[in-house]
């Protein structure tokens, strides 16, 4: 089973730790940032207790977009939702293989977590056509 990379406190996940975790993966996870940027979306790396690991919050002013975290060799990007926009959601022209994924995903809380393990660039397209959705509904 995969585990989450990045669980030491005291180092933080700059450029040379992300390429060490990350490798091949790392040109996806920067492709990630100039998407945010593009879209006038702040990302910070912090430490959480809870989650005994690094995570980025990606903000759009104050509200939360996406969270990310690393794991060797790719990153997943998490867009949490609430749940009366799943089948809006399931009307955007993703895969059928990601629709059945949100689908068997269990609620957290009030909120329905869609995870993308973004390990090319190639995946980060219908990541954008969620994020997008999330950065437009209210």
């Amino acid at each position: 089973m995969e585990t989450i990379a990045l669980t030491d406190e005291n180092t933080f996940p700059d450029e040379a730790v992300l390429k060490s975790v990350l490798g091949r993966g790392y040109a996806a996870y920067t492709r990630l940032l100039a998407l945010y940027e593009e879209n006038g979306l702040v990302h910070e790396w912090r430490f959480y207790r809870d989650g005994k690991a690094w995570l980025c919050k990606v903000q759009h002013k104050k509200r939360t977009i996406v969270w990310m975290s690393a794991w060797k060799g790719y990153m997943k990007a998490t867009i949490y939702f609430p749940v009366r926009y799943l089948e809006a959601i399931l009307g955007l022209s993703i895969t059928e293989e990601s629709k059945e994924r949100v689908t068997a995903t269990k609620n957290v809380g009030k909120t329905r977590p869609f995870t993308f393990e973004i390990r090319s660039t190639e995946a980060i397209a219908e990541f954008e056509k969620v994020m997008q959705f999330k950065l437009h509904s209210k």
